[in-house]
């Protein structure tokens, strides 16, 4: 049960209502988190799509994209997230053994996708300056400085949701991740 005022999607207005209509239009529904996030603040829900609009024109490809956030998703502990970028995941050309591969650190049968899986682990788990083996190591992969911002930003898209969803508690409209 959320712990947040959430209203159903009908009972939107204004600002809310007009986000929701395009969310719903774009992907069908409009899932649990949006919900929760718009019902109370419009204006960080409208943040959080737009930031993302932006990381769909960064350096990133969609697969890369959604292993920082199932990596991401992982260190926070957010089933929320995790069961939603593991569909997103899969849509994008993981397969099943890559997504719990980047979420555990274990092979995903992508040199890359590995490096950039333990560059985005190491960033977030731990604090004060990221040892410069780990930025290394990601540019040894072959990221770019620019693709290493772009992570940067997925990884702020992500918090936010993993953080508003383990506050929040929010009911997991995905299938679950394995």
């Amino acid at each position: 049960m959320s712990r947040l005022f959430t209203q159903p999607v009908s009972a939107a207005t204004g600002h809310a209502a007009q986000l929701f209509t395009a969310i719903k239009g774009a992907i069908g529904k409009v899932p649990n988190a949006y919900v929760g996030i718009g019902t109370n603040s419009p204006v960080a829900l409208e943040a959080a799509l737009n930031l993302d609009g932006a990381l769909r024109k960064s350096s990133l490809s969609a697969k890369e994209i959604e292993v920082i956030k199932l990596a991401v998703s992982q260190d926070a502990q957010c089933d929320y997230c995790l069961a939603a970028h593991t569909l997103m995941g899969g849509k994008a050309g993981l397969s099943a053994d890559a997504i719990v591969g980047v979420r555990h650190g274990t092979a995903s049968g992508d040199a890359r996708l590995d490096a950039l899986a333990s560059f985005v682990h190491s960033v977030v788990t731990t604090s004060g300056d990221v040892p410069a083996n780990v930025v290394l190591a990601v540019k040894q992969a072959g990221y770019s400085d620019a693709q290493i911002v772009d992570t940067l930003l997925a990884i702020t898209s992500i918090t936010f949701t993993n953080l508003f969803n383990r506050v929040n508690v929010t009911e997991i409209d995905f299938p679950r991740a394995a």
